[in-house]
């Protein structure tokens, strides 16, 4: 493994070189030195970026991380040979639990795309798609998380609230949310199934769903959507 950083960044630098990668502090080389490349710099410097590495870019695969950055505009920076495929990652793969969907570029071959699928499933789940989902799968899935955590700390404050500890009200609801995904991935039944599963009539579940459904949580998840610009992702 060959990466090349800021020449400020040290830390970077010095975690790279403790597993045996080799660190530059000039893209050319990387580049000149590799098959495979990931663009994993931020969206507003991709384009100079690649324009520098482009006389090195003939017949190599780049795969993106960027977000919002289309597979137009990465080809377009490249050498009409580089081969090019577009991801989108989610933070969970920091612990070999993310989602990650890819679009193929108009020279990928099959064999660029199975590549691209053993390496992100070997840190989560990855599936293709269609360009046209990136923006909505952003949304879902890449900002998904940061949703979950502010579902985790509400449902452990509300624990705390009736007098469990704090560190024991993380576990439950984080392990909660855990279970919960795993169980809808497992059985392949509907959400709403397993939750009326949950609920008895007149429960405690009951009433606390109707809560939510009230107070307009609910259609608050739905509609979070809806406010994640396309640029911005």
């Amino acid at each position: 493994m060959t990466a090349s950083f800021h020449p400020s960044d040290h830390a970077n630098i010095e975690a790279f070189k403790a597993f045996g990668a080799k660190t530059h502090v000039e893209n050319l080389p990387v580049v000149s030195g590799s098959e495979i490349i990931f663009i994993s710099v931020k969206p507003t410097v991709v384009e100079s970026v690649l324009q520098a590495v482009r006389p090195a870019s003939a017949g190599k695969l780049f795969i993106s991380i960027a977000m919002g950055v289309t597979l137009r505009e990465l080809e377009n920076s490249l050498e009409s040979t580089a081969r090019v495929i577009r991801v989108m990652p989610n933070t969970p793969a920091l612990v070999r639990a993310g989602a990650s969907v890819y679009v193929r570029g108009s020279a990928a071959t099959d064999d660029d795309c199975k590549v691209t699928q053993a390496l992100f499933q070997a840190v989560g789940t990855c599936e293709e798609v269609p360009e046209s989902m990136m923006d909505p799968i952003t949304a879902l899935s890449g900002s998904g998380p940061a949703y979950v955590f502010v579902m985790i700390e509400a449902l452990a404050d509300g624990a705390v609230r009736m007098g469990l500890p704090r560190d024991l009200a993380y576990r439950l609801a984080s392990q909660t949310v855990l279970g919960s995904g795993k169980l809808v991935r497992e059985t392949g039944r509907h959400p709403g199934q397993l939750k009326d599963d949950v609920t008895s009539p007149a429960g405690s579940t009951a009433a606390g769903l109707s809560h939510l459904e009230q107070s307009g949580k609910m259609n608050a998840f739905v509609c979070m959507h809806n406010h994640v610009p396309p640029d911005r992702a």
